[in-house]
């Protein structure tokens, strides 16, 4: 690792903590007996890559989850409320972390996101850390639905290699998704998997990067 010079983050799981388990049940009370075949760590339906991508707004994804439900009287409240039921929080000390990669490294984030994700994540670490977003944290951040681009899909690392003239020897992307690292591999970057048993304090000074 003594030629990192970049690091690139993603943010659920490795900033900001999510809960599957959670989702899946809050799902499946919406009225989705599917949820695993529709959405999860490991894939996702054509609603989800789409909202993802910023192809639709938050109005046209919650049609979508009424016309999986077969529910068109859920209100939006009932399907932000069962989709944003997997997220957690940032976990005291992580916002540490990266502004003392910033000091050493250039940093960026590389977030698959979406407009009611994002909306509630920002609003949450203002409400507890009383930051506005992570701007402040990287030198630049990279969201999926407002670039129109997706992880594990190529072109978005690609995105930020050419944009930020990153040579993928000198670069770490750290994930907690073994497909998103799977690409990064293939376009030479170094890559570290983050887990609940190696989060992203332990897997950093693993790799002597603190």
């Amino acid at each position: 690792m003594e030629k990192i010079k970049n690091i690139v983050l993603d943010y659920g799981n490795v900033i900001f903590m999510i809960d599957f388990v959670k989702l899946k049940a809050a799902f499946t009370q919406l009225g989705i007996k599917n949820v695993d075949a529709v959405f999860g760590h490991h894939g996702q339906s054509e609603l989800f890559d789409n909202f993802d991508k910023g192809k639709i707004d938050a109005a046209q994804f919650r049609d979508g989850i009424r016309e999986i439900t077969g529910n068109a009287a859920l209100s939006d409240a009932q399907i932000d409320a069962a989709w944003n039921s997997l997220l957690v929080g940032v976990p005291q000390g992580n916002h540490d972390l990266l502004m003392q990669l910033k000091d050493n490294y250039r940093t960026f984030l590389l977030s698959n996101n979406n407009a009611i994700h994002y909306a509630y994540c920002m609003n949450d670490i203002q409400q507890k850390y009383g930051v506005a977003d992570n701007e402040a944290f990287f030198e630049k951040t990279y969201y999926s639905h407002l670039v129109g681009m997706r992880k594990p899909d190529a072109e978005i690392f690609e995105l930020v290699m050419q944009e930020q003239q990153l040579r993928p020897e000198e670069t770490l992307f750290i994930d907690d998704s073994p497909q998103h690292l799977a690409t990064a591999q293939r376009l030479g970057w170094h890559t570290a998997l983050c887990t609940k048993e190696k989060p992203l304090k332990l897997l950093l000074e693993e790799f002597k990067l603190l």
